[in-house]
């Protein structure tokens, strides 16, 4: 009897020892306690994210917003690869063992043409010549911060799984997520969350349009243009002709259909027959194969074009995209999570600073306190107006994201404004709703295995037969493409 006695007290003793920390928290505190550490940093992450707001790095050349980010996931203990999929600036930081396996995609390049001080008045920044127009500095660094807090909880066994913080560049244009889900990266991840800043709070329920994106390269004859012009053979002609068939062209295709160019070269001097020119197309269709029938299409007038002026052409895709599959059960999990975090709420500085800028608006704008609201869950039959990288991710993994207000209501994307946002704490304000909605929704996957199955089983049936394969085909990452 008394080695019983004995025996059960060493067992009280031992049990009474044993770290708090390991027993896990229930639920709400444990996502209230990523929303009070998360917080609590937000001076942290508000500095790094005006790092790179003042980098403005564009695609494939983010080297310092890319380091950064890293040295942030180093720091807090995450093995960091970088270098990934042939693209030097692309990088995955993993924590943890085992399952469940969650990713955050985290973006950080800048615009060109978009170099914008934070003012509410149109300034450039003397000298830059790129600019943070779609907050893609706020988008990394939120990513990030929501990784580092599900770091801390697996560190503290209060999660169990694996972390993953995927650095993704060149989202606009150079579809840097695709060579990374060609490269095999999303291989054996469970669920993958995203965000991308906005003028409003709400999960996303609507698709994007499939891309694909090329330059049309003519090269004809040089020659004096008033000496001797019949010497020559414009290959700016040639561009033009191909443009003025494409414009045709709008008429019988798909209303839903997008196609817009630039011309990046035409000639060095009027007094020259140029004998290079170039043209950058975008194609975008919600159906991935009308995008490629209309892009073929496309080609055959930039040949038809050669033909007829003379010259000679090459065409090199740049990039290309697929749809957005969207997935309802992770959506519904992730719009209570965003629902408990809540909006935006600006200071009178911040109101005064908003309704400057939402005058120099040629549209009806909404009222500045809806960026404190959230917007219901409801699928749109749209694909709405943008395409993304982010929807091959979908179709390697189920994959739930959404927008948070880093921009005074009514701010569209790739605008000066959304600049000027993204360098105050308006900006900062949002990327941290965005963080915590992040974290919030880790939290219930790692602690609902369930949930997983389910979005698994929802993304086979919304996948079906398809065989993914990507719309830039086998060309290596386009690494030159801003040159």
């Amino acid at each position: 009897m008394r080695k019983t006695t004995v025996l059960l007290l060493s067992i009280s003793v031992l049990w009474l020892t044993v770290p708090m920390a390991q027993k896990a928290p229930k639920p709400n505190a444990l996502k209230q306690k990523a929303i009070t550490d998360l917080q609590g940093e937000y001076t942290h992450y508000k500095n790094v994210a005006l790092q790179i707001w003042n980098f403005a790095e564009v695609g494939y050349k983010e080297v310092k917003s890319s380091a950064l980010l890293q040295e942030q996931l180093k720091n807090a203990g995450f093995q960091v690869e970088n270098g990934v999929a042939g693209i030097p600036t692309a990088f995955v930081a993993a924590y943890g063992s085992g399952s469940p396996v969650i990713g955050i995609l985290a973006e950080f390049d800048a615009l060109p043409g978009l170099a914008q001080q934070a003012i509410p008045e149109k300034e450039p920044i003397a000298g830059q010549v790129a600019g943070h127009g779609c907050g893609h500095h706020l988008f990394g660094t939120a990513s990030v911060a929501a990784g580092i807090e599900i770091q801390k909880l697996i560190a503290a066994n209060q999660l169990k799984g694996t972390i993953k913080v995927y650095g993704c560049p060149a989202e606009e244009g150079g579809s840097g997520k695709v060579y990374m889900v060609r490269a095999g990266l999303f291989n054996g991840v469970d669920v993958v969350l995203h965000w991308h800043p906005g003028a409003e709070n709400g999960v996303t329920m609507t698709s994007a349009l499939a891309n694909i994106s090329a330059k049309f390269r003519f090269h004809g004859i040089a020659a004096h243009a008033a000496a001797s012009p019949e010497k020559g053979r414009s290959a700016l002609d040639a561009v033009e002709a191909m443009d003025y068939m494409a414009n045709m062209m709008r008429e019988h295709v798909p209303q839903e259909t997008r196609i817009h160019y630039i011309i990046t070269n035409g000639g060095k001097a009027p007094n020259v027959v140029p004998d290079f020119a170039e043209v950058y197309y975008y194609v975008r269709h919600p159906n991935k194969e009308q995008v490629k029938a209309i892009f073929n299409r496309l080609v055959k007038a930039g040949e038809g074009a050669a033909l007829g002026t003379g010259t000679t052409m090459d065409d090199e895709i740049i990039g290309g995209t697929h749809d957005l599959l969207l997935n309802k059960t992770l959506a519904n999990v992730m719009q209570a999570d965003l629902e408990q975090v809540g909006g935006v709420t600006y200071t009178p500085n911040e109101i005064a600073f908003g309704k400057k800028l939402q005058a120099t608006f040629n549209f009806t704008v909404p009222p500045i306190e809806s960026a404190a609201t959230i917007k219901p869950l409801k699928q749109q039959e749209d694909a709405g107006g943008g395409s993304t990288d982010v929807g091959d991710v979908s179709y390697a993994v189920p994959t739930v994201g959404l927008r948070a207000a880093t921009w005074i209501p009514g701010t569209p994307a790739h605008s000066w404004q959304a600049t000027a946002c993204g360098g105050t704490e308006i900006g900062t304000k949002g990327m941290m709703v965005a963080a915590k909605t992040l974290a919030l929704t880790a939290i219930d996957l790692y602690q609902s295995p369930s949930l997983i199955e389910a979005a698994k089983k929802e993304f086979v049936q919304t996948k079906g037969n398809y065989q993914y394969k990507a719309l830039l085909g086998d060309r290596k990452p386009a690494l030159d493409y801003r040159d």
